[in-house]
Protein backbone atom coordinates (compact mmCIF):
# COMPACT_ATOMS: atom_id res chain seq x y z
CA UNK A 1 0.00 0.00 0.00
CA UNK A 2 1.58 3.05 -1.04
CA UNK A 3 1.72 6.42 0.96
CA UNK A 4 -0.89 8.55 -1.18
CA UNK A 5 -3.29 5.90 -0.89
CA UNK A 6 -3.00 5.21 3.10
CA UNK A 7 -3.06 8.93 3.40
CA UNK A 8 -6.56 9.01 1.77
CA UNK A 9 -7.41 6.18 3.11
CA UNK A 10 -6.86 8.18 6.35
CA UNK A 11 -8.90 11.23 5.11
CA UNK A 12 -11.92 9.41 3.92
CA UNK A 13 -11.72 8.01 7.64
CA UNK A 14 -11.56 10.78 8.88
CA UNK A 15 -14.50 12.85 6.96
CA UNK A 16 -16.70 9.97 8.32
CA UNK A 17 -16.08 10.34 11.93
CA UNK A 18 -16.69 13.83 11.45
CA UNK A 19 -19.88 13.23 9.99
CA UNK A 20 -21.23 10.21 12.09
CA UNK A 21 -19.18 12.33 15.26
CA UNK A 22 -21.30 15.54 14.87
CA UNK A 23 -24.33 14.23 13.36
CA UNK A 24 -25.15 12.14 16.66
CA UNK A 25 -23.85 14.86 19.21
CA UNK A 26 -24.70 18.00 17.95
CA UNK A 27 -26.27 18.70 20.98
CA UNK A 28 -23.12 18.08 23.30
CA UNK A 29 -22.07 22.06 22.85
CA UNK A 30 -25.33 23.05 23.92
CA UNK A 31 -25.34 20.88 26.99
CA UNK A 32 -21.59 22.08 27.52
CA UNK A 33 -22.71 25.93 27.91
CA UNK A 34 -25.93 24.83 30.00
CA UNK A 35 -28.60 25.09 27.36
CA UNK A 36 -31.03 22.81 26.93
CA UNK A 37 -31.75 22.32 23.26
CA UNK A 38 -35.35 21.31 24.11
CA UNK A 39 -36.20 24.57 25.42
CA UNK A 40 -34.97 26.51 22.45
CA UNK A 41 -36.96 27.94 19.78
CA UNK A 42 -37.56 26.01 16.75
CA UNK A 43 -36.46 28.35 14.29
CA UNK A 44 -32.69 28.44 16.77
CA UNK A 45 -32.76 24.66 16.85
CA UNK A 46 -33.16 24.87 13.12
CA UNK A 47 -30.63 27.06 12.34
CA UNK A 48 -28.23 25.85 15.15
CA UNK A 49 -28.43 21.78 13.29
CA UNK A 50 -27.31 23.62 9.25
CA UNK A 51 -24.96 25.54 11.15
CA UNK A 52 -23.46 21.84 12.47
CA UNK A 53 -24.11 20.73 8.81
CA UNK A 54 -22.24 23.26 7.56
CA UNK A 55 -19.22 22.22 9.89
CA UNK A 56 -19.22 18.75 8.85
CA UNK A 57 -18.98 20.01 4.82
CA UNK A 58 -16.25 22.52 5.27
CA UNK A 59 -14.33 19.71 7.38
CA UNK A 60 -14.60 17.24 4.83
CA UNK A 61 -14.05 19.83 1.89
CA UNK A 62 -10.73 20.86 3.80
CA UNK A 63 -9.75 17.22 3.82
CA UNK A 64 -9.78 17.01 -0.04
CA UNK A 65 -9.88 20.53 -0.81
CA UNK A 66 -7.43 19.81 -3.76
CA UNK A 67 -9.61 17.18 -5.32
CA UNK A 68 -12.98 19.18 -4.83
CA UNK A 69 -11.26 22.62 -6.58
CA UNK A 70 -10.17 20.49 -9.66
CA UNK A 71 -13.79 18.28 -9.54
CA UNK A 72 -15.30 22.01 -9.24
CA UNK A 73 -13.00 23.09 -12.31
CA UNK A 74 -14.09 20.13 -14.16
CA UNK A 75 -17.60 20.60 -13.73
CA UNK A 76 -17.75 23.83 -14.97
CA UNK A 77 -16.12 22.86 -18.85
CA UNK A 78 -17.85 19.61 -19.30
CA UNK A 79 -21.43 19.78 -17.21
CA UNK A 80 -23.84 19.56 -20.32
CA UNK A 81 -21.43 16.22 -21.40
CA UNK A 82 -21.84 14.59 -17.87
CA UNK A 83 -25.42 15.47 -17.85
CA UNK A 84 -26.32 13.85 -20.96
CA UNK A 85 -24.59 10.81 -19.74
CA UNK A 86 -25.57 10.37 -16.53
CA UNK A 87 -28.78 11.07 -16.88
CA UNK A 88 -30.39 7.74 -18.06
CA UNK A 89 -28.45 6.65 -14.85
CA UNK A 90 -30.39 8.65 -12.61
CA UNK A 91 -33.88 7.47 -14.49
CA UNK A 92 -33.18 4.10 -14.26
CA UNK A 93 -32.63 4.49 -10.33
CA UNK A 94 -35.77 6.49 -10.27
CA UNK A 95 -37.60 3.14 -11.91
CA UNK A 96 -35.88 0.56 -9.44
CA UNK A 97 -37.42 3.28 -6.66
CA UNK A 98 -41.01 3.27 -7.78
CA UNK A 99 -40.97 -0.29 -8.41
CA UNK A 100 -39.67 -0.78 -5.25
CA UNK A 101 -42.45 0.82 -3.99
CA UNK A 102 -45.36 -0.15 -5.98
CA UNK A 103 -44.36 -3.47 -4.87
CA UNK A 104 -44.07 -2.76 -1.38
CA UNK A 105 -47.66 -0.75 -1.66
CA UNK A 106 -48.79 -4.39 -2.91
CA UNK A 107 -47.69 -6.11 0.19
CA UNK A 108 -49.42 -3.97 2.72
CA UNK A 109 -45.92 -1.63 3.73
CA UNK A 110 -46.10 1.72 4.42
CA UNK A 111 -43.40 4.73 3.96
CA UNK A 112 -40.60 4.03 6.39
CA UNK A 113 -40.14 6.17 9.63
CA UNK A 114 -37.66 8.42 8.34
CA UNK A 115 -39.58 9.64 5.35
CA UNK A 116 -42.13 9.87 7.88
CA UNK A 117 -40.21 12.10 10.17
CA UNK A 118 -39.26 14.33 7.32
CA UNK A 119 -42.85 14.54 5.95
CA UNK A 120 -44.25 15.83 9.31
CA UNK A 121 -40.87 17.79 10.03
CA UNK A 122 -42.03 19.70 6.93
CA UNK A 123 -45.39 20.45 7.95
CA UNK A 124 -44.07 22.34 10.67
CA UNK A 125 -41.03 24.09 9.69
CA UNK A 126 -41.03 23.71 5.45
CA UNK A 127 -38.41 26.47 5.14
CA UNK A 128 -35.96 24.59 7.20
CA UNK A 129 -37.06 21.03 5.31
CA UNK A 130 -36.18 22.74 2.22
CA UNK A 131 -32.82 24.26 2.61
CA UNK A 132 -31.43 21.73 4.54
CA UNK A 133 -33.17 19.00 2.37
CA UNK A 134 -32.56 20.60 -0.83
CA UNK A 135 -29.04 22.80 -0.12
CA UNK A 136 -27.49 21.12 2.75
CA UNK A 137 -28.28 17.49 1.81
CA UNK A 138 -26.91 16.96 -1.48
CA UNK A 139 -23.40 18.52 -0.79
CA UNK A 140 -23.30 16.80 3.01
CA UNK A 141 -24.34 13.15 1.91
CA UNK A 142 -22.42 13.46 -1.29
CA UNK A 143 -18.91 14.39 0.29
CA UNK A 144 -19.21 12.02 3.24
CA UNK A 145 -21.05 8.63 1.40
CA UNK A 146 -19.32 9.01 -2.13
CA UNK A 147 -16.43 11.39 -1.38
CA UNK A 148 -14.62 9.49 2.02
CA UNK A 149 -15.73 6.27 0.80
CA UNK A 150 -14.39 6.70 -2.93
CA UNK A 151 -10.74 7.73 -0.69
CA UNK A 152 -11.20 4.07 0.93
CA UNK A 153 -12.44 1.77 -1.88
CA UNK A 154 -10.68 2.29 -5.10
CA UNK A 155 -12.90 -0.79 -6.94
CA UNK A 156 -15.18 0.54 -8.17
CA UNK A 157 -17.72 -2.80 -8.17
CA UNK A 158 -17.37 -2.77 -3.97
CA UNK A 159 -17.29 1.46 -4.12
CA UNK A 160 -20.36 1.41 -5.83
CA UNK A 161 -22.13 -1.12 -3.69
CA UNK A 162 -20.95 -0.04 -0.11
CA UNK A 163 -21.72 3.45 -0.68
CA UNK A 164 -25.01 2.82 -1.93
CA UNK A 165 -26.21 0.20 0.65
CA UNK A 166 -24.84 1.77 3.52
CA UNK A 167 -26.10 4.97 2.22
CA UNK A 168 -29.67 3.43 1.78
CA UNK A 169 -29.36 1.67 4.80
CA UNK A 170 -28.93 4.32 6.96
CA UNK A 171 -32.39 5.84 5.58
CA UNK A 172 -33.76 2.75 7.37
CA UNK A 173 -32.02 2.48 10.91
CA UNK A 174 -35.07 2.43 13.02
CA UNK A 175 -36.80 0.20 10.82
CA UNK A 176 -37.20 -3.46 12.07
CA UNK A 177 -35.91 -6.48 10.09
CA UNK A 178 -38.79 -7.79 8.34
CA UNK A 179 -39.21 -8.86 5.28
CA UNK A 180 -40.11 -6.12 3.71
CA UNK A 181 -36.65 -4.64 4.67
CA UNK A 182 -34.79 -5.79 1.58
CA UNK A 183 -36.92 -4.41 -0.95
CA UNK A 184 -36.71 -1.07 1.24
CA UNK A 185 -33.36 -1.29 0.84
CA UNK A 186 -33.62 -1.59 -2.72
CA UNK A 187 -35.57 1.46 -2.90
CA UNK A 188 -33.59 3.52 -0.82
CA UNK A 189 -30.35 2.23 -2.37
CA UNK A 190 -31.03 2.91 -5.75
CA UNK A 191 -30.15 6.32 -6.01
CA UNK A 192 -27.18 6.05 -4.04
CA UNK A 193 -25.82 3.22 -5.58
CA UNK A 194 -26.58 5.40 -9.18
CA UNK A 195 -24.32 8.55 -7.60
CA UNK A 196 -21.83 6.01 -6.45
CA UNK A 197 -21.45 4.96 -10.63
CA UNK A 198 -21.46 8.58 -11.47
CA UNK A 199 -18.47 9.27 -9.36
CA UNK A 200 -16.48 6.09 -9.92
CA UNK A 201 -16.65 6.70 -14.10
CA UNK A 202 -16.18 10.52 -13.55
CA UNK A 203 -14.22 11.27 -10.98
CA UNK A 204 -16.04 13.95 -10.14
CA UNK A 205 -17.75 14.64 -7.03
CA UNK A 206 -20.01 17.27 -8.37
CA UNK A 207 -21.27 15.39 -10.79
CA UNK A 208 -23.40 12.77 -8.12
CA UNK A 209 -24.03 15.65 -6.39
CA UNK A 210 -25.51 17.84 -9.10
CA UNK A 211 -28.13 14.80 -9.79
CA UNK A 212 -28.75 14.71 -5.72
CA UNK A 213 -29.46 18.70 -5.82
CA UNK A 214 -31.83 17.59 -8.21
CA UNK A 215 -33.69 14.79 -6.95
CA UNK A 216 -34.38 16.20 -3.51
CA UNK A 217 -35.17 19.54 -4.87
CA UNK A 218 -38.13 17.77 -7.34
CA UNK A 219 -39.10 15.49 -4.18
CA UNK A 220 -39.36 18.82 -1.99
CA UNK A 221 -41.27 20.49 -4.55
CA UNK A 222 -43.70 18.33 -4.56
CA UNK A 223 -43.76 17.97 -0.89
CA UNK A 224 -44.10 21.32 -1.29
CA UNK A 225 -47.23 21.28 -3.84
CA UNK A 226 -48.47 18.96 -1.64
CA UNK A 227 -48.47 21.32 1.22
CA UNK A 228 -49.77 24.22 -0.21
CA UNK A 229 -52.79 22.33 -2.68
CA UNK A 230 -53.88 19.60 -1.11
Amino acid sequence: MNKTYLKNILKGLTGILIYFAVSNYAAVPLYALGIDPSKLPGYVTDIYSLFMEFLIILSIFLLFQKEITNSFKDLKKNHLKYFKKYLKYYLLAIIVMMGSNAIINILGGGISENESAIRSSFQTSPVYVFIASVIFAPVLEEFTFRGCFRAIFKNDTIFILVSGLIFGSLHLITMPLNELFPIYLISYSSCGIAFAYMLAKSNNIFVSTGFHFMHNGILMSLQTFLLFFS
